[in-house]
């Protein structure tokens, strides 16, 4: 397994998979041609279904320049190596090709070369959560004390990646008016911060939550700076319930950065034996993830052991299965930024009913890690981020 970096990217929106990832191509690929006369962006699959809405061309144009990069829209193509597929060209002439190379955009800002190994150095010695629970059970330690044994330096940098989520928040609920583009989505993280006359104390609590969760994702929507957790669609899950119980609970940062930890551990397995990418396994696949991530978090806050956090994160997995990544027009607008807030409080509500139930389970953390990804494979291409399927058919602009 990789650095928890891999899981925990600092960026902006709206999309890891569609916006981080070209960018992040189109910088290795300037790297590699930077003195090229033009050059040519070919996006496949959902890419180029999607593209758009997503902000793919924006983000290509930002590093490439707008006036010597041409980007093609082919949705054509069949037998992709990836969902995500790029191609990208360069040449010395106008017509005189100098390079050619294929990037797949793997999910939560991830990109690799087709053709070329993986330059990542593995970090952590465990393929799955079994391995990793083994190790700590014959260590006698918790799973926290792993991730920090085998990449030590991580705790400062998930010190920034808490810094930055904390300010999604607060911008995000201080933020009014309306998202970019023609949905014309107004942004609601404000009003649902308000409080509301008579409500109980679990109403505020969800209230609360969601408000938090809306936040993160509308300012991911807007283009704003979010963490991947895993992705800059699910971005809005994780942060969401670390404030609230910062802010309401009281819960040190120290603390929450632990349960950062564990949260980047699960999403971890997840990434190594599944996918985190909604273009290649449905949005099961990123807020899916994000709510196994939050679930063990919260389960690390309520000092649970080992077997508690997998069955939170395997509760939070299971019932997001065959969950369809179906974005309006291609923005990460409708319906995904209510789902971080549904999913934040699934989330709770997986780590509370492990905290009971521990020791009856039947299902493995992995299990259903192996399940989802199945899952993906078998969800039809329409219902997997091209725009062809649910919502994103059936929705119509007034």
């Amino acid at each position: 397994m990789y650095s928890l970096k891999e899981v925990y990217k600092i960026g902006r929106g709206p999309s890891s998979s569609h916006s981080m990832g070209p960018e992040s191509a189109s910088k290795n690929f300037l790297r590699r041609f930077p003195s090229a006369f033009c050059y040519r962006v070919t996006l496949y699959g959902s890419l180029a279904y999607t593209g758009k809405g997503h902000l793919s061309d924006e983000a290509i144009y930002s590093v490439l320049g707008r006036d010597r990069v041409e980007i093609v829209f082919d949705r054509e193509a069949q037998d992709l190596p990836h969902p995500n597929t790029m191609k990208f060209t360069a040449y010395s002439a106008p017509d005189k090709v100098a390079g050619e190379v294929v990037y797949l955009s793997v999910g939560g800002g991830n990109v690799t070369v087709l053709g070329e190994e993986q330059k990542n150095q593995s970090v952590y010695p465990f393929r799955n959560f079994s391995e990793w629970k083994g190790y700590c059970h014959d260590k006698k330690i918790a799973l926290v004390e792993a991730v920090y044994f085998f990449e030590p330096e991580i705790r400062d940098y998930l010190g920034k990646v808490w810094s930055v989520m904390q300010k999604a928040v607060c911008r995000g609920t201080e933020t009014e008016g309306v998202l970019p583009g023609k949905l014309q989505v107004m942004r609601k993280a404000k009003r649902l911060a308000l409080p509301v006359d008579g409500e109980s104390i679990e109403a505020k609590e969800k209230r609360i939550i969601a408000s938090y969760a809306f936040a993160v994702a509308e300012e991911n929507a807007g283009g704003g700076t979010i963490v991947t957790a895993p992705t800059c669609g699910a971005c809005g899950v994780l942060p969401a319930l670390l404030v609230y119980f910062k802010v309401h609970e009281g819960v040190s940062d120290d603390k929450i950065i632990d349960a950062l930890a564990v949260a980047g551990m699960i999403g971890n397995v997840i990434k190594t034996n599944a996918s985190v990418s909604g273009a290649e396994a449905g949005c099961q696949a990123e807020i899916g993830t994000a709510t196994s991530m939050a679930a063990a978090a919260i389960s690390t806050l309520f000092d649970a052991n080992s077997e508690e956090v997998e069955y939170a994160a395997e509760i939070a997995l299971e019932h997001q299965l065959g969950l369809t990544c179906d974005p309006v027009e291609g923005y990460v607008q409708i319906p995904c930024i209510e789902r971080n807030a549904v999913a934040a409080l699934r989330a709770l509500d997986s780590a509370r009913i492990a905290r009971v139930l521990c020791g009856t389970r039947r299902i493995s953390f992995d299990l259903i890690v192996q399940t989802m990804y199945e899952t993906g494979k078998d969800i039809n291409a329409r219902y997997r981020e091209t725009g062809e399927g649910g919502l994103a058919a059936n929705y119509k602009i007034c």
